[in-house]
């Protein structure tokens, strides 16, 4: 009988043992394919923004969270991008530092992999006034103008949240920019809110009035 009593109770904790599994692996893979919030990238060039739009190449804007992990293979995806442009483009990524934060909150391996990058211009955006200004919201979110400073592509150049590889988004860049086609000028931006207080929250989401020095 306890024999028949143990076997039960083996059998009932490996069930719900990969019950559990079987529902952690659920969350982790909606998590990562669950985009962000896209941006309502304006159709001209901002007038008042202090980026320096390149008036002979496509100009390309990336925002940025400093810690957001999902981000660097945005980033690994840009390198890619850039040496598929070959001079086609000038590239900035903006980092967002909101109010009340320090500068060297800013100073990540991330923001350095970004200024690593041939071709790109790393740029502090404090208090995220030019995030404002491109109506951007979620980290990675990637824009594309011309030379006439119209809009040609909004969206993620990842596939998912931190997996970087082949991906509708860096095509449809690389394509515009090499062959002046597309096929899709839109995708879905996979990463962290650009005024999250940490990287990837599962709470709150908006910056507190907090000093961070």
């Amino acid at each position: 009988m306890t024999l028949k009593k143990n076997r039960l109770i083996l059998t009932a904790t490996s069930a719900l043992w990969l019950l559990l599994v079987g529902a952690g692996i659920g969350f982790i893979w909606n998590y990562e394919s669950t985009p962000g919030l896209a941006a309502a990238a304006p159709g001209l060039w901002p007038a008042g923004s202090r980026i320096e739009r390149a008036p002979d190449v496509a100009t390309l804007v990336m925002l940025a969270h400093p810690h957001c992990p999902c981000t660097r293979a945005s980033i690994g995806e840009l390198a890619r991008l850039m040496t598929q442009a070959q001079g086609r483009v000038k590239a900035y990524v903006l980092f967002v530092k909101p109010p009340n934060f320090s500068d060297e909150w800013v100073q990540t391996d991330l923001l350095a992999s970004a200024a690593a990058i041939p071709g790109v211009v790393v740029v502090r955006d404090d208090e995220g006034v030019e995030a404002g200004r491109f109506h951007a919201a979620t980290s990675g979110q990637t824009m594309l103008y011309n030379t006439a400073g119209t809009l040609l592509f909004s969206g993620g150049i990842t596939s998912e949240r931190g997996h970087a590889g082949d991906n509708a988004g860096r095509d449809a860049v690389v394509s515009l920019l090499t062959t002046d086609e597309v096929a899709q000028k839109e995708t879905p931006v996979f990463g962290c809110p650009l005024f999250a207080e940490t990287e990837c929250p599962t709470g709150k989401e908006d910056i507190h009035e907090k000093d961070h020095h």
